[in-house]
């Protein structure tokens, strides 16, 4: 059996107990060793092989997986943050159930939920912002043309980017053109929940400046939105004395 296992964005508790339990149950374990913290290595039980992809090929992950459900040990490939985003793990599923290898997911915590958690940050307040939109611009991987920083920026909804960092000089510049102006609250959260985190609010319009003053040039996440300024929302309806739900009856006021 095969667990792809989300090793969150950081702090080593910060991964699921079931992941825990799922990493100390491994024979063989697979980390993706640029970028997950080491000390979740702990959690393996004595005589677990451990490899880093972060030396392997596709191919080289494989075999090893392959290979070790053939003898009948339980496998874990560890993965950062939440395995479902940009985590490169359909391409792996895929070949297991070309093999007839059983395997399963457990969910982690991705770096817009640990800067979240840093900041004190919703990204959903009422009035505000009720969407959330997880993208990234491209690089050597490319990004559909209808997911353009543009398109997005529109909506002015809160907005996490990733593998962006190196790169805000562009990103402020088609932030703005999607229709973001320079005053609108951003956030560069760089290594979140790992001890050497850092985080700086800025605005869009200073988003470039404030990544080059703190020589900040990846491993960051950038967030964009009105829900970073903390104002001007509504509050929810969920506790309004006056708004009845299934559990709670409306006393008006």
């Amino acid at each position: 059996m095969v667990y792809f296992v989300g090793a969150g964005c950081g702090a080593a508790d910060l991964i699921t107990v079931r992941g825990m339990k799922l990493i100390g149950l491994a024979d063989v374990m697979i980390y993706a060793g640029s970028l997950v913290n080491p000390e979740l290595l702990n959690y393996a039980k004595e005589g677990c092989q451990i490899y880093n992809s972060a030396t392997m090929t596709l191919d080289e992950v494989l075999e090893v997986m392959i290979a070790a459900d053939k003898e009948g040990k339980t496998v874990v490939r560890l993965h950062t943050g939440e395995p479902s985003i940009y985590g490169a793990v359909q391409e792996q599923m895929q070949r297991l159930e070309e093999q007839g290898i059983a395997y399963e997911s457990c969910p982690g915590v991705s770096a817009c939920f640990g800067a979240a958690a840093s900041l004190n940050l919703e990204y959903t307040l009422p009035d505000v912002s009720q969407s959330l939109i997880i993208t990234r611009m491209e690089g050597r991987t490319a990004v559909p043309p209808k997911e353009s920083i543009e398109s997005f920026a529109s909506h002015g909804a809160s907005m996490a980017i990733y593998l962006s960092a190196g790169m805000l000089e562009e990103l402020q510049e088609r932030l703005l053109k999607g229709g973001y102006s320079k005053n609108t609250p951003a956030a560069i959260v760089y290594k979140a929940t790992w001890p050497e985190e850092e985080k700086y609010i800025c605005t869009v319009g200073t988003l470039a400046n404030t990544a080059k003053a703190k020589n900040i040039t990846n491993l960051a996440v950038i967030l964009v939105g009105d829900v970073i300024a903390k104002s001007n929302y509504s509050l929810s309806k969920l506790y309004d004395p006056e708004f009845e739900t299934g559990f709670r009856k409306a006393t008006p006021q």
